[in-house]
């Protein structure tokens, strides 16, 4: 019988969070500071950022004279927050994301106890009271996705039965997204499902990132607030010594043209190219060829989640052939299912940027790597959703 115990942040706690080189003052506006130093003395002491060597991803870190402007400039001016009544809980598919999260907040994780018997059975218990509470449950259903997503019903279904006054689920990752439509005869549709049965289970809200098609929020019969890691990439990528003449946004297929736009206008409206390909399988993609100039150029290839791989390798082949210059990957989810490493290091890509709303686990690190956090974006989220203040002016 594994079980798993959550508590707040501790010397043993320290290691949820070692692995991130985003200290927990990154992103952090004056006023935010405010808001942690009013938190009845809550530490959020971070270790030093991992110095990694070959084999290991590169993570920026972000000093507080880089607090990007989508974040510093929205934050509620000179407001001290209530948290009596704001609790967080983390499930075990991603808890070095919600120990971040917490952090930004200047909140401590609820205590909860998740363990599975021998036959696989899961329990949830809360050690804590959650009674009239506004509860957010953090959880991507990320692989494995049937017990992370069971995981979240269960946790779900004791915050409902603990009385807690509003559940919301946060899924950074949203498995089963692009199960979103019928393409054949006698298919599910099992996004709808899974959005069934959160709402089933007793959830009021749900919080996601980047989903794999915004029709997904019109399944769930619960307000859904979608949220985007573009402004995180973005930021990165404004650090880094490129010159923007050069660039050139890629959509690696025609379903990711919009999403590609929308990246290339906040690159000084870059120009945008178009991989056509012909997908003859599920997890298997052909290049076919491209639209758009990419001759001399540095090519940014945009999708919102990596799985195996194939279609942007595919289409990194493909730009090279072309002429581009340098070839970036910049993805807000990296599922990372085989053979992906062995694509994405194979020297096709400058660089592969991704974001943690997925973990990675160490042994799929490779040198071009580069994780960035997208918690602070979902603690802000978070506390506009409990104020009662738009969500969507933060992209603004």
């Amino acid at each position: 019988m594994a079980s798993l115990v959550f508590s707040p942040l501790s010397s043993s706690s320290s290691a949820l969070v070692s692995r991130s080189s985003v200290r927990c003052g990154s992103f952090v506006s004056n006023e935010s500071r405010c808001r942690i130093s009013a938190r009845n003395g809550v530490r959020c002491d971070m270790v030093e950022p991992l110095k990694f060597e070959n084999g290991k991803p590169g993570i920026p870190v972000f000093s507080e004279r880089l607090v990007p402007s989508f974040l510093a400039s929205k934050h509620l001016e000179n407001t001290v927050k209530n948290n009596t009544r704001l609790r967080i809980f983390s499930g075990t598919a991603n808890p070095a994301l919600s120990q971040e999260i917490a952090c930004y907040m200047g909140l401590d994780l609820g205590k909860i106890k998740i363990k599975r018997f021998a036959d696989g059975e899961i329990y949830v218990q809360l050690q804590e009271s959650v009674r009239g509470c506004d509860v957010y449950l953090v959880q991507p259903t990320c692989p494995p996705a049937n017990e992370n997503l069971m995981e979240l019903l269960i946790m779900i279904d004791a915050c409902r039965r603990a009385s807690a006054k509003t559940i919301t689920a946060v899924i950074p990752y949203f498995g089963y997204a692009r199960a979103d439509r019928k393409t054949q005869g006698r298919e599910s549709i099992a996004a709808k499902l899974v959005a069934n049965l959160i709402t089933e289970a007793g959830a009021n809200r749900v919080l996601s990132c980047d989903l794999h098609s915004g029709q997904s929020m019109g399944y769930f019969d619960i307000p859904v607030d979608h949220v985007y890691g573009q402004p995180v990439i973005l930021d990165y990528l404004a650090s880094k010594t490129i010159c923007f003449d050069d660039l050139v946004v890629v959509s690696p297929d025609v379903g990711g043209v919009a999403r590609a736009r929308a990246f290339a206008k906040k690159l000084s409206d870059a120009p945008l190219a178009i991989v056509d390909k012909r997908r003859h399988g599920h997890n298997v993609a052909e290049v076919m060829n491209l639209i758009g100039d990419v001759k001399g150029k540095v090519a940014v290839m945009v999708d919102d989640m990596i799985d195996t791989a194939g279609t942007i390798a595919k289409g990194a082949a493909l730009l090279h052939q072309e002429g581009a210059r340098e070839v970036y990957a910049c993805s807000t989810h990296a599922v990372f299912s085989p053979p992906a490493i062995e694509r994405l290091s194979s020297g096709l890509f400058q660089e592969v940027i991704i974001t943690n709303t997925i973990p990675v686990m160490e042994q799929n690190y490779f040198p071009q790597l580069t994780v960035l956090s997208v918690a602070n974006l979902l603690g802000e989220t978070i506390w506009r959703v409990h104020d009662d203040c738009s969500v969507s002016s933060i992209f603004q």
